[in-house]
């Protein structure tokens, strides 16, 4: 046998006895199903967004990636599982501000550190908030909700998806620019925007796909958006920000998967995702969720989160909340 045969010999003997050489450095990765972890219940708005892009990000990678819904403690149980994960390009966590920028810090004891203890591969997308009240309260704008709600001297119940929820700061953060209050009603699930429509409560702000059939069935009135301009994928619907200058609380969502991720598979992924985001399929279907696709480095998407749990922290603590 020659020398050269004795050496590509035990190369592949080498491979073969470490199977975390080839995969740390992306070679031959994926070569089973994947899955992504939703720490939101299935239905919800958020969770339509993630079955959209396991879809396509699966088909750019040849492999089925499986969305596997783990919802509870504002999404908190999602998130550790996600961390806990083997970091082997296998394990993706979908993200969204409630779960990864205010669930920690609500907590008496913080479960996870969102800078830590996860790799950051891009957003995908923004989604508005949508100000809705009861048809019957006759408001048409945001000023005429605020004026009544300041007559009203905290009378108005305000529904949410929960403590600490998108919905309950988004709602709470109006509140506070507008200098009016109103009576906070947590549901759990997605009972919020039913309650609204029911008369139940008189307004709240969820996010745009969760609201939008109701909307147009004229079963709730739509006020304006939280996007800070106003946006084709909403069209003739103001934002907030025309009658409460600077209100801002929009939705993004990422993806991201555990910490010590091997980087090339963090790279590979990352051009994965960016060519699903562009394909005609996923722009079709994010548009009928209102949601604007919006793309970044790994490094825009740290800071994004960086600049979000700066600016949630400082509503947790205006508003005293605080989870056992």
């Amino acid at each position: 046998m020659r020398k050269t045969d004795l050496v590509l010999g035990a190369v592949v003997l080498c491979m073969a006895a470490s199977p975390t050489l080839a995969q740390g450095s992306g070679a031959g990765w994926p070569v089973k199903p994947m899955r992504l972890v939703m720490p939101n219940a299935p239905g919800t708005g958020t969770d339509t967004l993630g079955r959209i892009v396991a879809q396509y990000l699966g088909e750019e990678l040849g492999q089925q990636l499986v969305v596997d819904n783990r919802a509870g403690a504002g999404g908190v149980l999602g998130m550790n599982i996600g961390r806990n994960a083997a970091p082997d390009g296998y394990t993706l966590i979908y993200s969204s501000p409630p779960a990864l920028t205010v669930a920690p810090f609500v907590q008496k004891q913080q479960p996870f550190d969102p800078m830590k203890d996860f790799a950051y591969i891009s957003t995908i997308g923004i989604t508005p908030n949508v100000l809705i009240v009861n048809a019957s309260l006759g408001v048409k704008s945001v000023v005429d909700l605020i004026e009544l709600a300041r007559a009203k001297k905290g009378a108005l119940n305000m529904s949410s998806s929960g403590n600490g929820s998108q919905s309950h700061l988004a709602g709470a953060l109006l509140q506070n620019i507008g200098r009016f209050e109103s009576l906070h009603v947590p549901f759990k699930g997605g009972g919020a925007v039913p309650s609204v429509m029911s008369g139940e409560s008189h307004w709240s702000i969820n996010p745009a796909p969760s609201s939008l059939g109701l909307i147009r069935a004229g079963k709730v009135v739509a006020l304006a958006h939280t996007l800070p301009r106003r946006t084709p994928l909403l069209p003739d619907m103001p934002s907030i920000a025309e009658s409460i200058p600077k209100y801002n609380y929009s939705a993004w969502n990422g993806i991201i998967a555990p910490a010590k991720t091997p980087q090339p598979i963090l790279d590979r992924l990352h051009k994965a995702l960016v060519a699903t985001m562009a394909r005609a399929e996923v722009k079709a279907a994010f548009a009928a969720q209102a949601t604007e696709i919006v793309v970044s480095t790994p490094a825009e998407f740290r800071a994004l989160v960086q600049e979000t749990i700066a600016s949630n922290i400082k509503l947790v603590k205006a508003l005293g909340l605080q989870v056992d």
